[in-house]
């Protein structure tokens, strides 16, 4: 299937029976340069999942505002709900009776979204939505900007009452993704540039502001290093472990999934695993529904020594087996062709 625009971030729907995949010919994925043109074509389109996992269109793409960086849905699967990088922003949409995308719901002109939005989630209640913003480093020209989690108040597709968490000036506080515990009110957040997991309480309108732990991603319980990041998080279904992509860069780094312990009465997170991805640049990875597989998306191709000569190793699909004790066991590693191009998302439906 040929999209407009690179595919960004895909949401599927409560029911399973419908993919919604944003997209953009702006960002750095677009054009592989490590530069990020804003473009001038950026959609969501809706398709409808058969039986057999075949995708048909859904009624037409819906235009968007500017590069969106991440797509998600409520609860019950009547709203899509849009993060924005730059300008940093969100946007909420009705999701038609028949699936498709339905129009957008007017927001109050003064909703802040911080400083470059990398995500937007909701929280299990329907009650309120979280807005990850991570800011960004400071170069040679320009002075960091903060990070913050920017909680809203969500009714009827409305968001009202933004709420700012983070540390009091934001510094030192690269917010990128979130993912919620199934049965408890933890919130496991990874910071990007710190290379830390957090956890957060919460309610069903919003979270407490001081995380309640704070741990390493890294064997050696390193925090900041150049070239070396978190990416997104997940925890397992049984709520028993989570799991933090760690990226390194091209030149050296390490790229890995790191696997965490969950003490089940407080919460906190213990390191009990760093696995190789067998690739280069684990942006997502999602697990099974079972939770019995885990799947890296390795994001970039990349070329490198070896015994004298120089082989490309490719963008891939690393599929791990998970143990009944949350470790992982490397399978198996898909190649896909994607030539320089970065394989910026993948994911996984279950079927219906």
């Amino acid at each position: 299937l040929m999209l407009p625009g690179f595919v960004q971030e895909a949401w599927a729907s409560p029911n399973h029976a419908f993919l919604y995949v944003a997209w953009s010919n702006g960002g750095s994925s677009y054009t592989g340069s490590g530069v990020e043109p804003r473009g001038d074509q950026h959609g969501i389109t809706a398709f409808r999942v058969d039986d057999r996992g075949a995708l048909r269109q859904q009624g037409p793409p819906a235009s968007l505002r500017s590069r969106p960086i991440h797509i998600t849905g409520d609860g019950p699967g009547r709203y899509l709900l849009v993060a924005y990088n730059d300008p940093s922003g969100v946007s909420v949409h009705a999701i038609n009776a028949d699936g498709g995308v339905g129009a957008e719901v007017p927001q109050s002109a003064s909703l802040g979204a911080g400083v470059y939005a990398h995500q937007v989630r909701v929280l299990p209640s329907n009650r309120a939505v979280v807005v990850v913003t991570r800011g960004n480093q400071p170069t040679a020209s320009s002075r960091e900007d903060p990070g913050a989690l920017k909680v809203f108040s969500f009714d009827a597709g409305g968001l009202s009452n933004e709420i700012s968490i983070g540390p009091p000036n934001g510094l030192g506080f690269r917010a990128r993704h979130l993912d919620f515990h199934p049965t408890r009110p933890w919130v496991f957040l990874t910071v990007e540039a710190q290379n830390r997991l957090q956890v957060y309480q919460r309610s069903d309108v919003g979270l407490e502001p001081a995380p309640l732990f704070s741990a390493s991603t890294l064997s050696d319980g390193g925090g900041v290093r150049p070239g070396q990041t978190t990416s997104t998080v997940h925890v397992h279904p049984n709520g028993q472990f989570v799991y933090v992509g760690n990226r390194g860069a091209p030149t050296g780094g390490r790229n890995e999934i790191a696997v965490f312990r969950i003490n089940e009465a407080t919460g906190e997170p213990s390191l009990i695993q760093n696995v190789d991805t067998h690739g280069f640049t684990p942006r997502t990875f999602p697990l099974d529904a079972s939770g019995r597989l885990l799947i890296v998306g390795n994001q970039n191709s990349v070329s490198v020594s070896e015994g004298g000569s120089t082989k490309l190793v490719p963008a891939n699909l690393a599929v791990f087996r998970v143990a009944s004790n949350g470790t992982l066991t490397f399978v198996q590693r898909y190649d896909v062709a994607v030539d320089r191009k970065p394989l910026w998302w993948m994911g996984m439906v279950a079927s219906r």
